[in-house]
């Protein structure tokens, strides 16, 4: 997968327009602030299938990236298995970058 999307990643955190957490991701995205959850190849079975099961319900794009190492060190935080992104920009550019990245 393209290490491009990790950079807008690092970004969005920054900029404090993301919710870690699978708790306060759920949340989110039940409250219809998720643009875009992005959960870790590595997930565990539950947690993955409560992420993309509530992605699904609200309609909200959720895409399986990188492991959780690779997605951990782009956000500078150790043992983060998802992101829920909640800017309408950051999510538009991730998701055309991993749309990008999938088809090419």
């Amino acid at each position: 997968m393209s290490g491009s999307y990790l950079n807008i990643i690092g970004l969005a955190l920054r900029a404090g327009k993301v919710t870690l957490g699978e708790e306060h991701i759920v949340k989110d995205i039940q409250r219809g602030r998720a643009k875009l959850v992005l959960v870790a190849n590595d997930t565990g079975k539950q947690t993955m299938k409560k992420l993309t099961d509530k992605c699904s319900s609200y309609h909200i794009p959720c895409y399986v990236v990188d492991d959780r190492e690779t997605l951990s060190q782009a956000m500078g935080k150790s043992g983060r298995v998802a992101i829920a992104v909640l800017d309408q920009g950051f999510a538009k550019k991730l998701q055309s970058l991993l749309d990008e990245s999938i088809r090419g």
